[in-house]
């Protein structure tokens, strides 16, 4: 056991292949994969990367970024130079992830054009279309931030791509208000995505 436990990539191994069990177990219990299957699978793989991006994200905001000032100047460098960038890297593309796989689940679920259009298509006759359409949004919304705010100043900011100090400094700002402005949305747009999930 301490194999698997040593190895991040064993121990992921081990998730999915437990997962496979679960699957097994479901097959073996009467279940069917079906449409109503392929849309729990998409689903599961929606929440399974939301969970690592909003998980990152709060990474930054709660732990991260507020305590910053209380590393030592000379430990700083192994944050940024190496912490920051592997995060960085799983964060950007667990909303990457997180996107497609909500945006195919919707497909699958046939409420992708009444969800985005916030229900309006039905004459905003369906809670469940506005709930999860402004979930949608909100998340949209932060994925944008991700990937063409916050990454872009990330990049100067921890000299990935050069810039001059001033530059740095400021890029700096920028991915971090950005960076609160996603932990900000990530509320409401986790409370439209489980309240549409209840609603009719």
């Amino acid at each position: 056991m301490a194999g698997i436990l040593s190895d991040l990539r064993n121990t992921v191994i081990a998730g999915f292949v437990l997962a496979v069990l679960s699957l097994i177990l479901y097959l073996m219990a009467g279940g069917v994969i079906d449409t109503a299957f392929w849309q729990f699978f998409m689903r599961w793989l929606h929440v399974l990367s939301g969970v690592m991006w909003i998980g990152l994200l709060w990474y930054f905001n709660f732990v991260q970024i507020p305590n910053m000032p209380n590393i030592p100047d000379d430990q700083k460098p192994a944050i940024g130079k190496v912490i920051a960038p592997a995060a960085l890297f799983w964060f950007r593309w667990a909303a990457m992830a997180t996107m497609i796989t909500g945006l195919l689940l919707a497909m699958l679920n046939n409420y992708l054009l009444e969800s985005m259009t916030l229900g309006a298509l039905n004459g905003f006759a369906v809670p469940k279309e506005t709930a999860i359409g402004l979930g949608m949004w909100l998340g949209l919304i932060m994925w944008f931030n991700v990937w063409f705010v916050i990454w872009p100043n990330q990049k100067r900011a921890l000299g990935i791509v050069s810039a001059p100090d001033d530059v740095k400094a400021a890029s700096a700002r920028t991915a971090m208000l950005f960076s609160r402005t996603n932990t900000m949305l990530s509320v409401p747009m986790l409370f439209a995505m489980v309240s549409a999930q209840n609603i009719y």
